[in-house]
């Protein structure tokens, strides 16, 4: 088994790679900073500054870099988040969008930009699997949700057609 995960998304920041990392580790339970890197004298940024940090959340690794100011995160790519309970997704919600921006159908901006999707790990499920009817009752539900709500999905899903 190799010891470093073969595909890591590297995350640019803007002189905050390290205040961002330590932020995502905090509102992980199974996660670690694994290194911290810092520019030498050919840096384009002052010597001793982090180049970067590579964290862990829930076994997926991740690399902040402090690139420089030339590129913002957009909603083109996104983490998303599977939740196993309401409470879980109630929590992550909180904490990501926490100085960010929630948005609709379960995605949010967390306070540096970056996207992600929260979503309950059960949503195929309560999406009918492979039953139209059901599965257009829980997209329309969803579609009116900022932070998702299982047990409004499931009861979008379980009504009967209007």
């Amino acid at each position: 088994m190799p010891s470093v995960q073969k595909i890591s998304p590297c995350l640019w920041f803007d002189r905050n790679a390290e205040e961002a990392a330590n932020h995502y580790v905090s509102i992980f339970p199974n996660a670690r900073i694994v290194s911290l890197s810092r520019y030498g004298e050919a840096g384009p940024l002052p010597k001793g500054t982090v180049l970067a940090v590579v964290f862990e959340l829930e076994g997926q690794r991740f690399m902040a870099l402090n690139g420089g100011p030339m590129f913002k995160f957009s909603e083109a790519i996104s983490l998303m988040l599977s939740c196993d309970t309401q409470d879980e997704v109630d929590m992550f919600w909180e904490k990501l969008s926490a100085g960010g921006q929630p948005g609709r159908c379960g995605w949010l901006k967390d306070k540096f930009g970056l996207s992600w999707q929260v979503i309950p790990s059960m949503l195929g499920e309560i999406m009918g699997g492979g039953d139209a009817a059901r599965s257009n009752r829980v997209m329309s539900a969803l579609m009116r949700m900022n932070k998702l709500d299982i047990a409004g999905l499931r009861a979008a899903g379980e009504s009967a057609a209007a």
